[in-house]
């Protein structure tokens, strides 16, 4: 959405909107990090859960920014909602979690992730995410209690959920 052009409304603008020189340009935090505390000019930021951050208006998560921002793009494509959604991909998500023990090696299962997939896009930024080529699987200590999140997207659920198990069947193995 950030790549879309302006446009005048009924005497509303909307012009935050900025090109991007990078479509990979985001912040994921683990560390609960304020957006105004990025060392970099962060120009959209957000989560799974719909809450949009945009430093042009304020610092706080905002579902309904979310939402103006997708009615805007809706409003310029000139589409029916229905036929908008036809224009982008199918994906599917899988959001699975495993529990583990107090003395669970983390780190150590973040080594042999890193081994094993080496040849694979492996960021660190927010636990551990592999890229593969149709798909991804993202896996994230929580900070509340005892379990691990396995969070994978692919092109059906039935490979999502075989991503995020295989992975879980792996934590288990290591462990």
């Amino acid at each position: 959405l950030k790549d879309m052009p302006a446009i005048e409304t009924n005497g509303l603008r909307t012009d935050t909107f900025l090109k991007r020189n990078d479509p990979r340009e985001i912040l994921i935090t683990k560390d609960k990090s304020k957006l105004r505390e990025l060392k970099t000019n962060a120009i959209i930021g957000g989560e799974g859960n719909g809450g949009i951050i945009l430093p042009q208006l304020h610092y706080g998560r905002d579902a309904l920014l979310g939402i103006a921002l997708f009615l805007s793009h809706l409003s310029n494509s000139g589409l029916k909602c229905s036929d908008l959604r036809k224009t982008y991909p199918n994906y599917f998500m899988s959001k699975k979690k495993i529990e583990i023990d107090i003395n669970f090696k983390y780190d150590k299962m973040i080594s042999y992730f890193k081994t094993k997939y080496s040849t694979e896009k492996i960021n660190l930024i927010d636990g551990l995410k592999i890229d593969f080529s149709d798909s991804w699987v993202q896996l994230r200590k929580s900070n509340t209690e005892p379990i691990i999140r396995i969070y994978s997207e692919a092109k059906t659920q039935d490979l999502a959920d075989n991503i995020a198990n295989k992975f879980i069947n792996e934590i288990e193995a290591i462990s």
